[in-house]
């Protein structure tokens, strides 16, 4: 099993990109970091070309453990009993210990345990699906197929680019600064780490590090930081690794006969028109406020009657845009959501930035 090897190079820096990007987003892993000996140094396209080109593994298994920061001084306390309450105590978001496998074929399975119940978290190579035991809830998101890529031919899948064409595109990234490959040693495995920083200011991303074993090019470490701490948001840390093949079963999972089925659909700037309002028409309206790493993503749609939509959790912290609005907002590490209702219109603002930030776009609204 490579991993790296299935991502085309595009794909490739995309996923760094992604990962600084969705750290709201939202979920990374960091394995931590051992005391054992490292790789020699190597430029960064040699690096990345070895990993690419490394002999398969057939799977790997590991003991990990959870710390997630990132709803840290949310104040969610005061919804301990209702929805922000669950939301505060899921093992997702508040952290767990629990087991981690991935298989040859790219088949990967994380389950946390928790007082409350595991949770359980799958992807099969198309579909995301987690299941949280306390609430009884299993959630599936399938990603769009994305058609008619441009590919060139270093970058088609399955072909592994020079060290020359992987230092070129490095080079052409024009929004983010990339390190070189650091050795260092992960999980007891030598292995060289990169981290990716944007080079704009003024969001709360700060970077993304991803550590590969440096023997056969598996992904053992990723970590995503917010630009006012230089401790990880995220951490996953894995002990015991082990490689060798790991059973199809423990990729089998069927939620109980009463579990609530929720499919996950992820809006997009074709979910609404582009012009006109977002009253003349049933589809959301997504938009953007700004540009760069500090936009504000704005999706708007009409409230019907009787209507009770998806929102934010009951329990959050409710500010005040004006004198007949009031937002519920849910301030994070990495970024800021908040939602209102005005004129028979509901208001959802996602974006890396502060909560003052986001609330004066949302009053400019």
């Amino acid at each position: 099993m490579n991993i790296l090897r299935r991502i085309s190079l595009s794909r490739l820096l995309l996923l760094c990109a992604l990962t600084v990007a969705l750290g709201a987003s939202a979920t990374a892993l960091a394995f931590a970091l051992g005391s054992g000996a490292k790789p020699p140094a190597k430029p960064l396209g040699q690096a990345v070309h070895d990993a690419l080109a490394a002999p398969q593994v057939e799977g790997v298994s590991a003991n990990i453990k959870l710390t997630d920061n990132l709803l840290e001084g949310a104040n969610l306390a005061s919804g301990t009993a209702g929805e922000a309450g669950q939301l505060s105590q899921s093992p997702l978001l508040s952290g767990a210990s629990g087991r981690l496998w991935i298989s040859k074929d790219g088949r990967v399975r994380l389950e946390l345990q928790a007082e409350k119940g595991d949770t359980q978290v799958l992807y099969d190579g198309h579909t995301v699906t987690v299941y949280d035991a306390a609430s009884n809830t299993l959630y599936r998101y399938t990603p769009p197929a994305h058609e008619g890529e441009a590919s060139t031919g270093a970058d088609k899948p399955g072909e592994i680019p020079s060290a020359a064409k992987i230092e070129e595109a490095v080079a052409k990234a024009e929004h983010v600064n990339i390190s070189g490959a650091t050795p260092s040693n992960v999980a007891g495995q030598p292995a060289y780490t990169v981290r990716v920083a944007p080079k704009e200011s003024g969001s709360l991303l700060g970077a993304a590090e991803l550590s590969w074993d440096a023997d056969n090019g598996v992904p053992l470490r990723a970590a995503v930081y917010s630009s006012s701490s230089s401790a990880p948001v995220i951490e996953l840390a894995a002990s015991e690794v082990s490689f060798g093949p790991v059973a199809s079963s423990i990729f089998e999972f069927t939620p109980p006969s009463n579990a609530t089925v929720q499919e996950v659909k992820l809006p997009t700037s074709h979910d609404g028109q582009s012009g006109g309002t977002s009253g003349t028409t049933d589809k959301p309206k997504v938009s953007t406020q700004g540009s760069g790493i500090t936009a504000v993503h704005v999706l708007e749609s009409t409230v019907k009657p009787g209507e009770k939509a998806p929102t934010l959790p009951e329990g959050l912290q409710k500010v005040k845009l004006s004198q007949t609005t009031t937002a519920t907002e849910l301030p994070t590490a990495l970024g800021t959501l908040l939602t209102f209702e005005r004129s028979g219109v509901r208001y959802v603002l996602a974006g890396a930035i502060t909560p003052s930030q986001i609330e004066a776009v949302a009053r400019g609204l």
